[in-house]
């Protein structure tokens, strides 16, 4: 089954769990019978928990902290001020709406606080959108379902329980403490063993932290339930965070064991699902789902982001991707059980609308996100740049000012710091090394920029990019430093440019020629750049038809292999390629009205 959903998966572009979910309803009682989750009996509590322990590492593993300090202030508001504002505005729409008590609508406010990482990692990746939001939506993913899963305990400690008010600071405070500490301890035990010579294999690193993850998870867990899942958070973040022997053997071994979880709990939740649970719900659930996506989420982003360099469309794609998931699911069948032992009436409708809302997220969300993602325009070009020295720099800083996926390599540790505290990220290694070079993502670069002020290595990593790794003449840019290198670069197709060439070409044209130090001083502070004509308004009227922003200026226009000068009689046609200067953020605009 799980073959089948990975085939569908890669066939319609869309996150696997989708498709397990479908095969785990039509597989579960309620259709085919073929699985049935409570032959399992209190085992599968603990498939399910051991799991999610598992995938929730993963995802933590996968984060690196040194590399995204730009982020991380967004991603720590969205952790807690969103998810407290998504666990209020969740709990009054389902109170409103529902009709239910104020302590269940509370415990799934709880339980939906938290977007699911098994759903957006592997989205954001598919999609390709930039750096910075992918790793806001991955970090929020990992950190807000520990936050979530301590309300909704919380919460359902609350109806079995009804604690007092000193006695509900000391609970989440208590959780709190025990998972930030649980997973700090592993971290450093995990650290310490994988550094400890030659004696330990690849192997060995899998299964040591394996078991390092099921025992701080079980450990917290025994210390204070529901703490478990920040322990293995916190847990995966400092070992993602960390420079430790074997950590990409690591890597790949969890992304290939979080698929065999994902595929086994999902279809085993799925399967638990009763029909009966959602239709008793009526369109007053799906209505309760539709204003967690279209209010809910959006309030808790924008408002969590007010203070954040993060632009309108940006917080709009972060509002869009609010699927939740696996834990939400898993935790809410668990609560339900108890509540049935304990017999507290509200299980049923619990599990019905987290796995309404499960689906419906996770339907719209999948099918949605590319779309959305090109409407908002938050896809950039991927753009590998060879070198860190000053070229290199400038040019990462120029490219990550227009929002371009960018990554350095340089042999250079310190550069490299001096890129990562920049908030550029960057990669330490000889870029001739094609091992380095993958796992940079030149396999899926559009552009390759060599800066080195070495010829060879411009010239070597060049023929690599082309002949390797099959990228275009188009796509490669290299530094020549000295001229007499230039036809070298040139007879192999590499398109190139010398400093020294350059530098005198324009000095040549500022002799006289005054205007030429206005074009320099914009280059400083704006952009000259080029941008395709798609917007159907804008094809078919003269240039001086448009309402441009000020400080800005069409230059040249590119259509059939022929420029033109831009002057205001010319009329736009679809598919012209128009170069474009202006002031500060004016340019940007210009090709936004153009290209929208």
């Amino acid at each position: 089954m799980s073959l089948i959903a990975q085939f569908l998966s890669r066939k319609f572009k869309v996150p696997i769990i989708l498709f397990l979910l479908f095969e785990g309803i039509i597989a579960g009682p309620e259709v085919l019978g073929i699985i049935n989750p409570m032959l399992f009996g209190d085992g599968l509590t603990a498939i399910v928990s051991f799991s999610v322990a598992i995938i929730v590492f993963d995802g933590g593993l996968h984060i690196d902290l040194k590399s995204i300090r730009t982020i991380q202030k967004t991603a720590l508001k969205l952790t807690t001020i969103g998810v407290l504002i998504t666990f209020i505005g969740a709990t009054a729409v389902t109170y409103l709406l529902l009709d239910l008590p104020i302590e269940l609508a509370a415990l799934f406010g709880g339980l939906v606080a938290a977007t699911g990482p098994t759903v957006i990692t592997p989205l954001v990746r598919n999609i390709h959108v930039s750096h910075k939001i992918s790793k806001i939506l991955e970090i929020e993913g990992v950190l807000n379902d520990a936050a979530s899963v301590i309300i909704a305990a919380f919460m359902f400690e609350w109806i079995v329980s009804q604690l007092s008010g000193f006695e509900a600071v000391a609970f989440i405070l208590q959780r709190l403490l025990i998972g930030l500490v649980i997973g700090s301890l592993s971290g450093e035990l995990l650290k310490r063993a994988l550094s400890s010579g030659s004696v330990v294999t690849d192997q060995t690193a899998r299964l040591v932290t394996l078991t390092l993850v099921l025992a701080a998870y079980v450990t917290s867990e025994l210390l204070g339930n529901e703490s478990g899942i920040l322990a293995v958070a916190v847990f995966g973040i400092m070992i993602g965070t960390s420079k430790i022997p074997h950590k990409e053997a690591l890597k790949e071994f969890k992304s290939d064991l979080v698929l065999v979880m994902l595929s086994l709990i999902f279809i085993l939740l799925a399967a638990m699902l009763r029909f009966q649970n959602i239709l008793n719900l009526g369109w007053n659930g799906i209505l309760v789902v539709v204003l967690l996506m279209v209010l809910v989420r959006p309030a808790a982003v924008f408002i969590s982001t007010i203070s954040s360099r993060l632009k309108v469309q940006e917080k709009a794609f972060i509002s869009f991707i609010g699927p939740r998931g696996v834990v939400p699911a898993s935790i809410a069948t668990y609560f339900a059980l108890r509540l049935d032992a304990l017999d507290i009436a509200g299980g049923d409708t619990l599990v019905g609308l987290v796995f309404l809302t499960v689906i419906i997220t996770v339907i719209l969300t999948g099918t949605m996100a590319k779309s959305v993602a090109n409407l908002l325009g938050v896809i950039p070009m991927e753009i590998l740049i060879i070198g860190g020295g000053e070229v290199g720099k400038i040019l990462a800083e120029r490219f990550e000012k227009r929002g371009e996926n960018v990554l350095v390599v340089d042999n250079s540790e310190e550069k490299c710091s001096r890129l990562l505290k920049q908030g550029i990220r960057a990669v330490h290694g000889d870029a001739e090394d094609i091992n380095v070079l993958k796992a940079a993502g030149i396999e899926k670069a559009k552009y390759v920029v060599a800066t080195t002020d070495q010829d060879n290595t411009n010239l070597l990593v060049s023929q690599i990019a082309k002949s390797k790794f099959g990228l275009k003449e188009e796509q490669i840019v290299a530094r020549v430093n000295s001229m007499e290198n230039l036809h070298a670069f040139w007879d192999l197709g590499i398109r190139s440019m010398s400093p020294q060439m350059t530098t005198a070409l324009v000095l040549d044209n500022m002799v006289g020629r005054s205007s030429m130090f206005s074009l320099c001083e914009v280059g400083e502070e704006g952009e000259i750049l080029e941008a395709r004509v798609t917007n159907p308004k804008i094809v078919g009227k003269a240039i001086k038809e448009l309402s441009l922003p000020e400080n800005s200026l069409l230059l040249m226009i590119r259509r059939d292999e022929k420029s033109h000068i831009a002057n205001g009689n010319f009329v736009l046609e679809y598919d012209d390629l128009v170069t474009v200067i202006g002031e500060g953020d004016s340019a940007k605009e210009v090709a936004d009205i153009l290209h929208r």
